[in-house]
């Protein structure tokens, strides 16, 4: 009998949608509606999670995620932490409160931010490394306090907390976390604490080797066999393979070019990411190495790298050839799937529906990761 461990999960575009960059026309603007259209195809369509952004111009995250989890039945919300936004003790109850709500439908993702100018567009003057080290202590804080029932006297770098909360999560010890960071201080923190770390998109013998390399670093702290692997992709699913990169062709031909340097302050965004995101850097060394075909696989393309910074390897092809690649990312050690396509909600749809089950059903955890 398969083994029943896979997960997956969805994205919602709460900065809004599109299905065509770089034309004004086939924007699809943020709006409830889009949303709800959205949350309905990754609730019914057999997905364990929902990862929400927190980018500027997105909705609010946790308040959204507490208005999905009243109207949904079976999709958990992957809500991000970011190092500095919140004090730990808040985060704490507030996550605690949510999980109790949904009784253990909550996942948390770890975020330490993609550049230094979108944190401080936030306020947040920390540099990266800063940021990861507060976001070390603040999962130390929140882990103790959900576990604990006195007073865990924490004295920190950054953090002195002395203090017990209520509720503890629904969800024993608490909801799991995951991390998506090519940095070695993600790495470092995903080893110790993570019950997922994710991966952006890559060749599947690389992502064999970062598995390899992430059990060992897992191993010092005792959890080489407890940290899970998971990969972040787009995915462009047709019923032929030609009509597969056609509709991967269409969705950036009406897009300049890296279209980032010119919104939102310029070339000096696409640097200052490019300074301070190894993950970013990787996407764009791979966009690179593909050349004018975009593909670094058979079915494996960079070409949504070319409009936006984040995670922009794609999955192209039909049903089974795309089913045949996750294959790869499973073969390498990966269980766990974070996907999105444009427009998000047809693209969900499409997925579940002629990849998710018909390839993968029997083997699908029966819930979230452990934490």
């Amino acid at each position: 009998m398969a083994t029943r461990n896979l997960t997956f999960g969805w994205y919602l575009p709460t900065h809004g949608d599109t299905t065509a960059f770089g034309k004004p026309e086939a924007a699809l603007p943020q709006s409830m509606e889009l949303f709800d259209e959205v949350v309905q195809a990754t609730d019914n369509g057999g997905f364990h999670y929902m990862l929400l952004p927190v980018t500027p111009i997105c909705w609010e995250a946790n308040v959204l995620a507490a208005y999905y989890l009243a109207k949904t039945r079976s999709m958990a919300p992957l809500i991000a932490i970011r190092a500095g936004y919140i004090n730990p003790t808040l985060s704490a109850k507030m996550f605690a409160t949510l999980d109790q709500v949904a009784k253990g439908r909550l996942c948390i993702n770890l975020i330490a931010g993609i550049d230094n100018r979108s944190a401080e567009a936030d306020g947040i003057l920390d540099s990266k490394e800063t940021r990861y080290e507060k976001m070390e202590e603040e999962v130390q804080i929140m882990k103790r306090l959900w576990t604990m029932n006195e007073p865990i006297s924490f004295v920190g770098k950054h953090y002195r907390v002395d203090q017990v909360i209520e509720p503890k999560p629904y969800r024993k010890p608490h909801p799991p976390f995951f991390l998506g960071g090519g940095s070695a201080q993600a790495a470092e923190i995903s080893a110790k604490h993570s019950s997922v770390h994710l991966f952006w998109g890559d060749k599947p013998d690389v992502i064999a080797g970062k598995v390899r390399d992430m059990r060992v670093l897992a191993g010092k702290y005792g959890r080489a066999g407890k940290l899970q692997f998971g990969m972040r992709l787009q995915v462009i699913c047709r019923d032929t393979e030609d009509e597969a990169w056609k509709a991967a062709d269409d969705l950036i031909a009406g897009a300049q070019r890296l279209v980032m340097h010119n919104v939102g302050g310029g070339r000096d965004v696409f640097e200052n990411i490019k300074a301070t995101s190894e993950a970013n850097r990787r996407v764009w060394e791979l966009l690179d190495e593909s050349g004018r075909s975009m593909r670094i696989h058979p079915h494996l393309w960079t070409g949504v790298a070319t409009v936006r910074a984040g995670a922009g390897i794609s999955l192209v092809g039909t049903p089974a050839q795309i089913a045949s690649t996750i294959e790869e990312f499973i073969e390498a050690g990966c269980t766990s799937f974070c996907l999105s396509g444009y427009p998000h909600a047809e693209t969900a749809r499409v997925f579940s529906r002629h990849v998710l089950q018909p390839f993968f059903a029997e083997r699908l955890a029966p819930g979230l990761p452990p934490a």
